[in-house]
């Protein structure tokens, strides 16, 4: 009996050894939901320390935001290595503007000191020539003498009541021809070269003659009908200036009147309408009433050209 209740006894203690045991193996096995909201718990414990301004976009089930691809990636650095090549082929192209403005600038700047300098050297010209004033149109030579043949110089008879143009040569009083006066040959070939319209030859011979014969009577006549010739070439300018020349040269000349009024036609060919009216004043104030019959008319005509007051 004594055995039974020792072998009771017994199982009572091992029972009870075996109970903290259970539970403790119990304890150390979680079921699989425990574990999964343990590991949920973790997981939200280390998205906060990693993204402290809120969770990505692929948080494991806890967004339905679509979460960020290697495509997308992708997508983004060749969108940005697009932009920096734009941008660096804008700032080329600024940069190659800005060389191309400062060049355009320097070119401007350039061409205006030329054109200042032009105009200054035409004024400082133009003033010289002041007393230059330009006709309506130009007065018709009178029909002149045909010329000599050659080794009989003779010259044309030119009265003292002739056209303003008039640049024949003299005959002596008594109607024949004058001879033996080879200025007055070398002077009377310019003049028909010239009517003939073989104006650069006419230059030449009349040039060669006022060197020739510098102290000659025909020279003021020589020097007015080159200006003629040079403004019936189309040159202009060089009219104007040997015209000017002519008159100031010799204002006592015969033909200085005239180089005063072809002057004025000259100035009018370049447009200096101003100069014209005051080489209108100049004929009339130096010469008054010792301006030729000839020339009165002509003169009137040229101030209503120019419209001087």
């Amino acid at each position: 009996m004594k055995t039974a209740f020792r072998i009771a006894a017994l199982a009572a203690s091992a029972s009870f050894a075996l109970l903290p045991a259970a539970a403790i193996a119990q304890r150390q096995q979680p079921t699989p939901e425990q574990r999964i909201d343990r590991l949920e718990r973790q997981l939200s414990q280390i998205q906060r320390q990693v993204f402290p301004r809120g969770r990505p976009a692929d948080t494991a089930g806890f967004s339905t935001e679509p979460a960020a691809t290697q495509s997308s990636v992708v997508t983004l650095d060749q969108r940005l290595d697009s932009v920096e090549r734009q941008m660096t082929d804008l700032l080329r192209q600024s940069e190659e503007n800005a060389h191309t403005l400062q060049s355009l600038q320097a070119d401007i700047a350039k061409v205006r000191s030329d054109q200042d300098q032009r105009i200054g050297a035409l004024e400082q010209r133009m003033s010289e020539a002041a007393t230059a004033a330009p006709i309506q149109a130009p007065v018709q030579e009178p029909p002149a003498a045909k010329p000599p043949a050659r080794g009989k110089p003779t010259a044309a008879t030119v009265k003292p009541t002739s056209s303003v143009t008039s640049n024949a040569t003299p005959a002596s009083d008594d109607g024949t021809a004058t001879v033996s006066d080879p200025g007055e040959d070398a002077y009377s070939e310019g003049f028909h070269e010239w009517q003939n319209g073989q104006y650069d030859q006419a230059i030449t011979t009349l040039k060669q003659f006022v060197a020739a014969y510098p102290r000659h009577k025909r020279v003021s006549y020589a020097n007015n009908l080159i200006g003629r010739a040079l403004l019936d070439k189309g040159d202009a300018r060089g009219a104007a200036e040997a015209l000017l020349a002519n008159y100031r040269g010799n204002p006592d000349g015969a033909r200085a009147q005239d180089s005063l009024l072809y002057l004025g036609q000259a100035l009018m060919k370049l447009g200096q309408p101003g100069q014209a009216c005051k080489a209108y004043a100049e004929l009339t104030s130096v010469y008054g009433s010792k301006v030729r019959t000839d020339l009165q008319k002509p003169l009137a005509d040229a101030k209503a050209q120019a419209q001087c007051s």
